[in-house]
This record gives C-alpha cells, structure tokens and sequence, in this order.
C-alpha cells in the first residue's frame, strides 16, 4: 500500500483502499469509462466510505464491505437526503457503488447483496422535447445569429456546430471532438465518431452539413492542424461547449424557441423526425450511439405523444372523445 492510495481513499483501511484504487483502474483501463465518470464514481465510493467511517466508528475494511446490511445502505442513503442530494444523483451514486462491490466479489475480496436488497429512488419517466421541424431547420440555418456583430467566421462555426447535431445526431461533445483531419468535406460523407463507453460508429453527413462545415473552413482566419480540433475558439484552443449553449440561448429571442431549446434538443430533434418519417428503430439507435434499443425507444412515444397533441388540437371531435 503506497500512500497516493491511503490519500485517495483516506477514510477506508489499506486492504479497501488497495481494492479501491484497482477498481478505479479497472474502470479506467478495461471499462474505459471517461475521465468524467471515473472521477464521479470515486467520489462517490469516497463518499461512501467516509459514510461507513462515521456510521460505524471505525475505518472500513473489506470485512466491512462483507458484513454491510440493507439497514447500512438505507442509512447512507437517508444521509445523502439530508445534504440535498437528489434521486438522480443518488442513483448514479448507487450504480457506482453496486460496480465497487461487484468488482470485490469477482475478485473474491468481498461479497455482500445489501446493495440489491434495497429499493431505488424512482425518478418521472420524462421524454425528451424535440423542435419542431420548422424551428429546428431555422435553428440550423444560421437565422438566429442575424444581427450579430461578431466575426463571421465565428457564426459560420457555431452554425456548423448546430448543423451537425441536427443533421447528424451528434452529442455536442462528439461535434466539438472531430478533428480537422476528419472534417467532412467535399467527397467525405461521413464520420467515424467514438461516443459513450467508446463505442465507434459510423456516421452518414448530408449535404448541407458538409457545406456549412466548407464555409466555416473557408471563413476562418487561422491555420487548423490536421491532428488538432475542427472547431475552436478565439484563443485557437478547442471550442468549449459553452459557447454553443449560448448561442442557442440568443437564439430563443431571435427566434421564439422554447426553453426547452438547447444543443441537445437538436440531437433529439434529429431521432424524433427520422422516426416520424418512417426511419428503423434499429437504423435510428445504430446512429445515436445507443447502447441498448431500450434507450432509443423513448422516441415512438415522443412521436405518438405529438401526434395525439396535434389531433387533440386540430381534429374538430377531439374534444368530445379525449
């Protein structure tokens, strides 16, 4: 035991701390989870650890986690509440605590089932709100940067930005990782992009994407290394997300969007009308990235759900039926 890993899980005994610090190189290396979730899972088991210190008067060790109690884990969680903590973020903290100790079990450290005894805070099932296709074509198209006195070269970017989440379902944290090299232009049709849990796919771009990428390549005053970001900022460093919420926040006046109006908004825009024209479910979830169809079957009750608003609203019986 080194004492980086006594500092990193100061509240655990050396055995669980050394348990600790492997699981986070499991996620790290094997898992390959990013860099974002692995710092809030360990913040999480540290959490909990420090929990356990308290609520049972000593240091963890593995034999702790052997001999923890749904009665232990209903506790940490009641103290959670008491610090504000939401369903959302305890739920996420929980599901890092389940791998921590799945990942004893496998390796024949620990074994405990008072994490599976316990109920889930439940959370509203809510479904994601699209633009329509009116508004999101509008969003895209550069409209709402009408008036802007800023540089053009830094509208043509931020409209590219927005042309590829609407026009290829990007997340926004995909968009802004394209590298110049693999820019989409001219006979390039497609991207090769790396989303949640490293999973590759392959990505078709429709014309009017790679046109608004041309332009935003041919307006912008500085040399873009081809291992570098396709887009970035005034200091030439890759873009930051922020500035491309922003811009979708000055949109929402220019344009009348809704609140709900936000970068992620176009990316379930782009599921919602390929779906409501006909497109595979399947088709659908293999562009989105998604894991499991489970995630992307969100969007047939997305569409089913506008199209009882629109007979609801416009059918002359809809009243005397719904």
């Amino acid at each position: 035991m080194n004492a980086e890993t006594l500092l990193v899980f100061p509240a655990a005994q050396a055995d669980l701390a050394a348990a600790a610090q492997t699981w986070i190189a499991h996620i790290t290396g094997e898992r390959r989870l990013s860099a974002h979730s692995v710092e809030a899972y360990g913040r999480d088991l540290r959490q909990f650890l420090a929990f356990l210190a308290e609520h049972q008067g000593a240091r963890p060790d593995l034999a702790a986690i052997d001999a923890l109690t749904p009665g232990d884990v209903r506790a940490f969680m009641a103290s959670r509440r008491r610090d504000g903590t939401g369903n959302r973020s305890l739920l996420r903290q929980l599901a890092g605590l389940r791998s921590f100790v799945r990942f004893t079990e496998r390796e024949g450290l620990a074994k405990t089932l008072a994490f599976s005894t316990v109920r889930t805070p439940k959370l509203p099932r809510t479904l994601p709100k699209p633009l329509s296709p009116g508004l999101a074509r509008e969003t895209v198209s550069g409209d709402g940067f009408v008036g802007e006195t800023r540089a053009a070269w830094t509208i043509a970017r931020d409209t590219a930005v927005l042309a590829l989440l609407y026009g290829a379902g990007l997340r926004i944290s995909e968009a802004l990782a394209i590298q110049r090299r693999d820019a989409p232009v001219g006979a390039l049709d497609h991207l090769t992009i790396t989303g949640k849990g490293q999973k590759v796919r392959q990505v078709p771009v429709i014309e009017p994407v790679r046109l608004a990428i041309a332009h935003y390549l041919d307006l912008c005053p500085f040399p873009l290394a081809a291992e570098g970001p396709l887009f970035i900022g005034l200091r030439r460093g890759p873009l930051s997300p922020r500035i491309i919420q922003l811009a979708i926040e000055r949109m929402r006046g220019a344009l009348g969007l809704p609140a709900t109006a936000t970068p992620h908004a176009l990316r379930h825009s782009f599921a919602t009308h390929l779906l409501s024209r006909g497109g595979d479910l399947r088709t659908i979830q293999e562009l989105l990235g998604h894991a499991s169809l489970s995630t992307t079957q969100i969007y047939t009750a997305v569409d089913s759900s506008r199209l009882l608003e629109a007979y609801r609203a416009n059918h002359p019986r809809a009243k005397a039926v719904s």
